[in-house]
């Protein structure tokens, strides 16, 4: 782009931005849309286990997470173009893949290339996004991108339940399709090329990181049906906790680390990222148990399931919109208490209680969200130099896709063995002990500054 350009804008950078908006609303999208075709794929003829169900949620979230922060250097090094229309395709070929799923282990493996494709579309769509923005409009046009992140959780409820209404399962996979393939041809028409960057790629960082992630879940998903105490559980638990110390000694050498743990020495980043993480732990856990709890329980359709969680979002929005005047150290510790109130509402549902009352809880965990998110995401980026805001960006998202694998496998692990009322509590008790540990780290934080 040009120093004309670069002052001033790209001529159709309103158009750009739509489509990146769009590119990451259906990648952001799915995540919570296939959570209304759970008790439909339930008893399909595919005839997953209760661990299964959960890995079809999981495979794609946790690849997803991992993979977001290479994503994005990997769009500075090969061309962020490029990589948004990869990442599109292979997205699209993994909904196919999903589509057409002749059993289970196909299906999940299929929702895990899937998972692969977002990550590369979305660090790329934001990045080309600011690109085509005058310097004076950047902080609009990242304020928009993640609008369109926020909204993508309602709008994949209200668009899996439109398609669960009429369509069977497998349309869910196909439908998302056709829209890549839409979007990918929008990309190549309008969105410009951008300059490519020597960026180093940690790909044993990312491999480590990615492997200790699935050995955790296969922990936490497999334990009811195979036993706390068998060797599976105990053997990936302990998997899980040597590949994170290989990851964190790789760190510490590496050159280039994906991460490099040495950020984690700064007290607003520690609580901006776990804040996110048990944030979305609860958010998704929530969507994960919504969607069997109001088909199955109150007899709900999907449209009508995907339509009650609006309530969630109405005081998100409304809070997210004034987080500017909010102070760290309230507003966060109130709203992941929120959340923490919200969960132990939820947890005496059944089907007695009328949904008004049931809504409440919803809107007592929006504005809790509402409160803190936004706080969160600004303690992450406050914390490090504005060269590293890229890094910032993709440990924010990253911290929180993990933490919403981690939530749906917690959720639906202790609802199988306990039921649901536990499934709450447990979630709502990781929360608070969450809550706890960010409050303390922002006060010592502000100290630190002071």
């Amino acid at each position: 782009m040009s120093a004309t350009a670069l002052e001033t804008g790209h001529p159709a950078r309103g158009r750009i931005m739509a489509v990146m908006a769009a590119a990451v609303v259906l990648a952001v999208a799915l995540v919570a849309a296939v959570n209304l075709a759970i008790p439909t794929l339930a008893g399909s003829e595919l005839r997953p286990s209760p661990a299964q169900v959960l890995w079809i949620v999981d495979a794609y979230v946790v690849v997803f997470a991992c993979l977001l922060i290479p994503a994005g250097a990997a769009g500075d090094r090969f061309g962020r173009k490029g990589v948004l229309l990869s990442g599109l395709a292979v997205f699209a070929a993994g909904c196919a893949a999903a589509a057409l799923a002749p059993d289970v282990g196909t299906l999940i493996a299929a929702r895990a290339v899937s998972g692969a494709g977002a990550a590369l579309v979305m660090p790329a769509s934001l990045a080309l996004t600011v690109g085509v923005y005058p310097a004076a409009e950047r902080g609009h046009a990242v304020a928009v991108w993640t609008a369109a992140t926020g909204a993508a959780g309602v709008l994949g409820n209200l668009g899996g339940g439109l398609v669960m209404e009429y369509l069977p399962w497998r349309a869910l996979f196909a439908v998302p399709v056709a829209l890549a393939g839409v979007l990918a041809l929008l990309v190549a028409v309008i969105a410009p090329r951008a300059p490519r960057h020597r960026t180093a790629l940690d790909l044993p960082g990312t491999g480590l990181l990615t492997a200790a992630s699935v050995a955790l879940l296969i922990g936490i998903i497999e334990g009811p049906s195979a036993g706390w105490g068998s060797a599976l559980v105990l053997g990936s638990f302990g998997v899980a906790v040597v590949l994170l110390a290989g990851f964190v000694a790789h760190q510490w050498r590496a050159a280039a680390p994906l991460l490099d743990p040495r950020l984690f020495a700064i007290a607003r980043l520690r609580a901006g990222a776990l804040g996110v993480a048990v944030t979305f732990f609860g958010l998704f856990a929530l969507f994960f148990m919504n969607a069997r709890f109001l088909q199955e329980v109150k007899g709900f359709s999907p449209l009508l399931t995907g339509v009650a969680i609006v309530p969630l979002t109405i005081p998100m929005i409304v809070l997210s919109r004034l987080a500017g005047r909010f102070v760290p150290r309230v507003a966060v510790p109130v709203g992941l208490a929120g959340n923490v109130a919200g969960l132990a509402l939820l947890s005496f549902a059944d089907a007695a209680m009328p949904y008004p009352v049931y809504a409440i809880g919803l809107v007592i965990m929006g504005a809790a969200m509402g409160l803190c998110l936004p706080v969160l995401s600004h303690e992450i980026m406050a914390a490090l130099p504005g060269e590293r805001a890229g890094l910032g960006s993709g440990l924010n998202s990253a911290t929180r896709e993990l933490g919403s694998a981690v939530g749906v496998a917690l959720m639906g692990t202790v609802t199988v063995a306990f039921g649901m009322d536990a499934g709450y509590r447990a979630v709502a008790g990781v929360v608070l002990a969450g809550t706890l540990l960010v409050t303390w780290w922002l006060r010592a934080g502000t100290r630190a500054e002071a």
